[in-house]
């Protein structure tokens, strides 16, 4: 029987050639532990499947990448903002070595790989653990093609010490992995509604696939076979017991609430902070300000980093909307006196407040209704189904205190409001840079003209690898354009 070296895969073996052959040779692994050995039971399965998590937290905590290339957020007093948001890119700068997306899709290949003959007592727990770590390898893998697109598929586990040296599959195909992982996925949960919000389950599985449909529709090209498929998974997360909270102000800052469909988990002292800490001011860079105790500082910058804030272009979004219920709980100006603010904090993600300080560990929320309310607006309006796109628009409109949609009914305006009005709803939830791909290759904007730091350049909008990967394997070819 072939060994499989979990050391190997969790301790740093890389899956796709990121580490050379020869170099992996030379060193004998630390572990000789096989998965055969290491699953003895099926109680030895969970806690593999609940350790996977943390990579998942790690993704979804990835603000380089779904967040810092948008229009959303600007310098702090304490800049903290990479080369990602100034569109500095090029093959050298900013590149992207995805070791640990590679990682977590070999923990989950071996448990795939490992779980399928093993006798189990409970089936609902098998079943359970298999539909788990298929979304977990869904996820990972929708990661990757949103940010370099083309993208190794490596779908066994590590057998001895041969790793593949893959090329890149075509984003058409990694999607349709994707897609097989997550309707198996969907087949095997025991039940539609499930209590743990930090884990995968039927809505969470059918709220990642609808947002992978509409980036096949889009960015793939699927169309209207894809806006549909996004329908139905988006609709079928309606079935799950989720409903929008009334108050706004609980969205992010109420654990596991009954809008949340999944949640990456934060909490002090067991899982560090979130990327909210980048934004959080600290004592020194707001003292004097007339309005401090309305912003969410910390004292010291250990817990809150004054390192960007809330751009201009997002905060005209909410031009006009005097009655938006938001808008406290997106961001707030520093007044000083009758001077003109000259700081706007995000409020978005305040943290929690502790007896010593401020810590940013609130949840970072992967997918909420409103979240899906908007995404079966936007397959609506890619169908030209206008009057039903409104309808899912005005769910978010009316929660927020905007009322219904007054605009005009052609499908560019309605793809438009929807675009906008994610952008008020989503703000700061790591979302938007994703965002602006799939909506500019739906044509209902154009990134290079949207996106202040994009205009004049001609970044390619996805991602290119970094020297580390293209040297560990001949396979590979550098994202087109650099």
């Amino acid at each position: 029987m072939k060994k499989i070296y979990i050391a190997s895969i969790l301790g740093g073996l890389m899956l796709t050639g990121i580490t050379a052959c020869k170099r992996m040779l030379d060193v004998t692994p630390q572990s000789q532990i096989t998965g055969q050995v290491y699953f003895k039971n099926e109680g030895d399965f969970e806690p593999f499947v609940i350790g996977n998590y943390t990579s998942i937290r790690a993704f979804a905590n990835s603000i380089t990448y779904g967040t810092e290339r948008s229009e959303e957020l600007m310098q702090g007093p304490n800049a903290r903002l990479t080369t990602a948001w100034s569109q500095i890119l090029t093959n050298t700068t900013g590149t992207i070595n995805y070791n640990g997306q590679y990682k977590a899709i070999g923990s989950c290949n071996l448990l795939l790989e490992t779980i399928q003959p093993f006798a189990f007592a409970n089936a609902t727990l098998k079943n359970r653990l298999i539909a788990e770590a298929l979304c977990q390898r869904a996820y990972t893998y929708f990661f990757l093609v949103r940010v370099i697109g083309d993208t190794p598929l490596m779908l066994t586990a590590v057998n001895d010490d041969k790793v593949p040296l893959l090329p890149r599959a075509k984003t058409a195909d990694v999607l349709k992995q994707i897609f097989a992982d997550l309707d198996q996925a969907i087949s095997l949960f025991p039940e539609k509604t499930y209590p743990n919000k930090y884990r995968f389950s039927y809505g969470a599985a059918q709220a990642l696939k609808a947002e992978a449909k509409l980036w096949s529709a889009k960015v793939a090209g699927g169309g209207t076979t894809d806006f549909n498929d996004a329908l139905t998974a988006a609709t079928a997360v309606e079935s799950t017991g989720v409903s929008l909270l009334a108050n706004f102000k609980d969205v992010t800052t109420t654990r596991a609430n009954a809008e949340v469909i999944m949640s990456a988990y934060y909490q002090r002292d067991e899982t560090g902070a979130n990327y909210a800490l980048n934004a959080l001011p600290f004592l020194s860079t707001v003292q004097g300000a007339a309005n401090i105790d309305s912003i969410p500082y910390c004292l010291t910058s250990t817990n809150g980093q004054s390192g960007y804030e809330i751009s201009l272009k997002t905060r005209q979004l909410f031009s006009g909307l005097t009655n938006d219920k938001r808008i406290p709980y997106t961001f707030i100006a520093e007044r000083h006196g009758t001077a003109a603010a000259n700081h706007f904090w995000a409020t978005k993600l305040p943290g929690n407040k502790y007896a010593d300080d401020r810590i940013s560990d609130n949840d970072v929320i992967m997918w909420r209704l409103a979240d899906v309310y908007l995404m079966e607006a936007e397959a609506y309006a890619g169908l030209d189904k206008t009057t039903e796109a409104i309808n899912y628009l005005n769910k978010v409109r009316v929660r927020a205190g905007d009322g219904n949609y007054p605009g005009a009914t052609d499908k560019a305006s309605v793809e438009r409001a929807v675009f906008d009005e994610r952008g008020r709803e989503m703000f700061f939830e790591n979302k938007r840079w994703y965002d602006i791909v799939r909506f500019h290759y739906g044509g209902t904007i154009n990134a290079y003209t949207y996106v202040p730091n994009l205009v004049g350049k001609t970044t390619p909008l996805f991602w290119p690898l970094s020297a580390t990967v293209l040297a560990a394997n001949k396979n590979l070819v550098q994202t087109q354009g650099y």
